[in-house]
This record gives structure tokens, C-alpha cells and sequence, in this order.
């Protein structure tokens, strides 16, 4: 796929960012636990957490394939803030884009843009998994006739569940009606009833925060709905298919990144007299790790490029995140094997990106469901 000007211009701003100032220190952050508030402070100076989000309300207004692009540069750099950089554009952004009443959008918009907010969606639940119809955290009326409503229940594998300002929270609100009885509600996380039950010790994505959330009495009011009561479930899905592609871009990051240090060490390592790279066995590994990963790219930018042009893209999305999540693992294993015994010491960053991109086949939709989505559509 041909760039146009500005998609280039985004995804050069995107790289020269995501290389000085995640790169570097994406290791320190994992040791310590997680990267610091400031990073997406000025990740949101230069536009990356509102890549799509309209000028007026303080976003980058570039299109989706832009936001593509600048996901996968900054998950080379570092997967786990790119998954949060992925969050706050969408679905919370682009929801509110949407969906959202004026007044909703001058409240969040312009914060969520610049990164003074950091939004979170609160959809899976610890029963749920793929089935996002069956959630139970229930939302009823209070009581004297006042209006608000008041919100429990708890959620599961929240992405920067304990970071998040604000929380897009999807809650029964009909129990009878069904798919059409659950509604979204924008929630400050400050809010007395939001709590943070623990934060997930993870394989990898450590320089984030993955959370257990309970709502205990969460008072919410009815300017907090988000959209018409009952079209909760549509406003949570309606962002899949971008979902999905974003997380192709994130996996051919992570690949990309391992391919390029195994490349690197490759070059370096020499065994029977010359570098490691001029071996028929190690050089074509790493051609078919760079053709797995040019191929992976090709097709999140088809679908991001129909995403884009309001066509369609529920199949392609679904084959760009099946292909591109397992593509991740066998790059990632690739660049492992590469570097021999070394790759499995943390001194290096190849296991690193083999623990990152591990669970790209799991969250916006299993590989399995990937697998039922395209097989329907055949």
C-alpha cells in the first residue's frame, strides 16, 4: 500500500518518538514495574493519543491508517504502551467521537487527546472471556425518582484499570431485554465504588497495569451515558474491527523489533570463520521471518485502508489480527533461536518481545474467534 503525505509524516513523528523516548527505557520500565504517568503526557504532545480524535476537541485529526502506523512504531518500541496508547484511541476516544453528546466530548476529548487522560474500557468480565453479551455487572435506577444510576459488579483483564482517569464502563441495564438491554457509561475512576481489586502479574505488557475491577455502589448519572441506553453492547463491539487491526500493527511492531535485533546479532556473531548472517541456515530464517512480517503489515493496512473508508472490514481485520498475532510468535521464537542461548537471558530484548507478543492472540478476540468470524463470512 502507497502512503499518502500526511500518513507518512505521522508514522516518521511516531518513530522518531517511540525510539527516543520508549526504546531506550522499556526495559528499566518493566524491572520497575510499569512506565510513568509523564510518558503519555507528552505521547499526547505529539499526537498520539488522539491520532484520530478531530482538531476541535484537541486530536491529531489524521485518519485510521495513520493511527495504524503509529501504533506499530510505537509497539517496536515498547508492546505494553502501545496497548494503552491502543485504549485511549480506541475504543474510549473514538467512542466518544461517536457517540458522544457535546458535552461529553468538550469533558474528555480534549484530556484523553493531549494524555492528561488516560481512559480505560471496563467490558470483560471473569466468567465472560469471548462471550461479551453474557456480562453481568448490573446498572439500576436509584431510588427516589432523582435519576442516576449505581453500578456493580466486576471486571476483568482491565487495561490500565488502575492508571484510567476515566472508564468506559458497558453494564445491564435491562436484564429482560437482553443484548438490548446493556448500556455504556463515562465514569472518573475517582469516583467512590471504583476499585482496583489487584493488578495482574503478567507473562509480558509489564510496563502497564492489567487490573481486576469491582464497582461497589459506582454512582453514575444519566449525562454519563454514553449514547442511548440499551445500544451498550453495539457501542462496545461497533470498535472491533479497529480493535483488531491495531493489534495487527502492534504484533508486526513486535515482530519487526525481533527481526531487527536478530538481524543485528546476526551480524555480529560470527561461528566457523564468519558472521552468523552468511550461513545459508540462519539467513534464511531470517528471510522468512522479514517476508512473514512485510506480509502481516500488507494486510493490517488493506484493512485499516477499508476501516478508513467506511467499507467494511470486519473479515479483513479478523484475518490481519489471526495472521499477524501468530506471525508475532513464530518471528519472536525465530529471533530467539537466532541468538542461541543468549535469547533466553533477559540481557537481551528478543525474549522480552517473545513474552509481549504472546498474548496478541488472546485479547480483541482469540485466534479461535478469529477462526469462527472468517469461516461465517466464507
Amino acid at each position: 500500500m502507497l502512503l499518502n503525505e500526511e500518513q507518512r509524516a505521522v508514522r516518521e513523528s511516531a518513530r522518531a518518538f517511540a525510539e527516543a523516548e520508549i526504546a531506550p527505557h522499556a526495559a528499566a520500565w518493566e524491572r520497575n514495574g510499569g512506565a510513568p504517568r509523564d510518558l503519555y503526557r507528552r505521547m499526547g504532545e505529539v499526537g498520539l493519543m488522539g491520532v484520530c480524535v478531530p482538531p476541535e476537541y484537541g486530536g491529531a485529526g489524521a485518519d485510521f491508517v495513520s493511527y495504524v502506523l503509529a501504533m506499530e512504531e510505537v509497539a517496536a518500541a515498547d508492546c505494553g504502551v502501545s496497548n494503552v496508547m491502543a485504549a485511549n484511541n480506541s475504543p474510549v476516544a473514538a467512542a466518544i467521537v461517536k457517540h458522544g453528546t457535546e458535552a461529553q466530548k468538550r469533558a474528555y476529548l480534549p484530556k484523553l487527546a493531549c494524555g492528561e487522560y488516560i481512559g480505560a474500557i471496563a467490558l470483560t468480565e471473569p466468567h465472560t472471556g469471548s462471550d461479551a453479551a453474557a456480562i453481568r455487572t448490573r446498572a439500576r435506577r436509584r431510588a427516589g425518582g432523582g435519576g442516576g444510576w449505581t453500578i456493580d459488579g466486576s471486571k476483568s483483564f482491565i487495561t490500565a484499570g488502575a492508571t484510567a482517569d476515566v472508564a468506559m464502563i458497558v453494564a445491564v441495564t435491562d436484564p429482560a431485554a437482553g443484548k438490548r438491554g446493556i448500556t455504556c457509561f463515562l465514569c472518573p475512576t475517582e469516583r467512590d465504588g471504583y476499585r482496583v481489586v489487584r493488578k495482574e502479574s503478567k507473562l509480558g505488557h509489564r510496563t502497564n497495569d492489567t487490573c481486576q475491577i469491582a464497582f461497589d455502589g459506582l454512582e453514575a448519572e444519566d449525562e454519563d451515558v454514553l449514547g442511548a441506553p440499551g445500544a451498550g453492547l453495539g457501542i462496545a463491539l461497533g470498535h472491533l474491527s479497529a480493535g483488531r487491526i491495531g493489534v495487527a500493527a502492534q504484533a508486526v511492531g513486535t515482530a519487526r523489533a525481533a527481526l531487527a535485533a536478530a538481524c543485528g546479532y546476526a551480524r555480529e556473531r560470527a561461528a566457523f570463520g564468519k558472521p552468523i548472517i552468511e550461513h545459508q541456515g540462519v539467513a534464511f530464517r531470517l528471510a522468512e521471518m522479514a517476508t512473514e512480517v512485510e506480509a502481516a503489515r500488507q494486510m493490517y493496512l488493506h484493512a485499516a485502508a477499508r476501516e478508513a473508508a467506511g467499507e467494511s472490514s470486519i473479515r479483513e481485520a479478523s484475518m490481519a489480527k489471526l495472521f499477524a498475532s501468530e506471525m508475532a510468535e513464530r518471528v519472536c521464537s525465530g529471533a530467539i533461536q537466532v541468538h542461541g542461548g543468549y535469547g533466553y537471558l533477559s540481557d537481551y530484548p528478543v525474549e522480552k518481545y517473545y513474552r509481549d507478543a504472546r498474548v496478541l492472540q488472546i485479547y480483541e478476540g482469540t485466534s479461535e474467534v478469529q477462526k469462527i468470524v472468517i469461516g461465517r463470512m466464507l
